[in-house]
């Protein structure tokens, strides 16, 4: 038998028992995402899919991954890219009208400066590794973990660092979620608050992490800072996709200067499948029960994919990473809050 017939006859790995078991994590998340006190505290089916991913990764999985590995490798790779394409669901490009000028550069700056800082504060001042700071600095400046694991394919991270990643964004978003409100009813006793309800919204939109976290700490507000806040953070998502490209870039070019020779870019196709399915959505061309069935989908596959993600994140791996990531998120945090209410205050103040 030659080589060709003895590739040909290598059988395909089993994916189903994989499938299987991170479908079952991601099912038991979403349901777990619905209690009412999950929601109010803005712990969305992303969080509890890895979360409960790194327990069942730490204890039976072992035991299971001989037959499971193909199709938690499956989910988390193919299944997220999927995921990340169907998140253009949930945008529409009338969304940019909404926030308007002042809104969309606000975003803009923020998402630049946030993971620039992370990228110089990471790498220069802290000494993490180049992946662990982007990886941070993805979550902090975008949209969380959903950033984090579209940026995984283009940094080419492990395991571990998108974990790390993950965890800087559930701590620091939660303790946003609830400080923000906090905030801004003691800047309004206090009698210094230079920003309406509406322009705090747009504040928290553009500065806190996850979009469950932004939907629960406008509405501690008000609804007109819910709406505005929803409104500037599906912008600041939007901008995910030109984000991963430029990143792709600016990789590629580092290497280059490293070795000499060209390199070659990773193209995020993923990113083009996303903007394409916003400026789908946008032409509102289905029903509106099709549309909520997509978004739902998506919600499965993304799960799936954090699921496998903790499947693969050993806790001694977790422990090595040590005390830095930490401060890197706490730094970062401190520049959305200080630095974010500096940028709305200055790009107000100019448009």
């Amino acid at each position: 038998m030659n080589t060709a017939t003895q590739g040909l006859a290598q059988p395909t790995p089993n994916r189903l028992p994989g499938l299987l078991l991170t479908a079952l994590i991601a099912g038991l998340s979403i349901w777990l995402g619905t209690l009412p006190w999950l929601q109010a505290h803005g712990i969305s089916a992303l969080t509890l899919a890895i979360v409960i991913g790194i327990v069942i990764g730490n204890t039976a999985y072992p035991a299971l991954a001989p037959q499971a590995a193909a199709g938690v490798g499956f989910s988390k790779a193919t299944l997220l890219r999927a995921g990340i394409i169907l998140y253009g669901m949930r945008l529409t490009l009338q969304d940019i009208g909404q926030v308007g000028t002042a809104g969309v550069v606000i975003d803009a700056l923020v998402l630049c400066s946030t993971f620039a800082l992370a990228w110089w504060l990471g790498t220069r001042v802290l000494g993490l590794d180049r992946n662990s700071a982007l990886l941070i600095g993805a979550g902090s400046a975008i949209c969380g973990a959903a950033a984090v694991m579209a940026a995984e394919p283009v940094v080419k991270g492990r395991a571990e660092q998108v974990a790390v990643a993950v965890a800087t964004v559930v701590i620091f978003g939660t303790l946003a979620m609830f400080l923000y409100p906090l905030l801004y009813q003691w800047g309004i006793n206090a009698g210094w608050m230079p920003l309406d309800e509406t322009a705090f919204g747009v504040f928290t939109g553009s500065t806190v992490h996850e979009v469950a976290q932004v939907v629960a700490a406008g509405r501690a507000i008000s609804e007109p800072a819910a709406d505005a806040a929803v409104i500037t953070k599906m912008v600041r998502v939007m901008m995910l996709a030109p984000f991963l490209v430029g990143l792709s870039a600016l990789l590629a070019r580092g290497q280059a200067a490293g070795d000499g020779q060209r390199a070659k870019i990773t193209v995020p196709w993923f990113a083009f499948g996303f903007i394409a399915m916003v400026a789908f959505n946008s032409l509102h061309l289905l029903p509106a029960g099709v549309v909520s069935a997509l978004v739902d989908l998506d919600t499965a596959l993304l799960a799936m994919a954090m699921a496998a993600l903790g499947l693969t994140t050993h806790v001694s791996a977790l422990r090595q990473a040590g005390t830095k990531p930490m401060l890197l998120a706490v730094l970062l945090f401190g520049w959305l809050l200080a630095g974010g209410m500096l940028i709305n205050l200055g790009v107000r103040a100019m448009l």
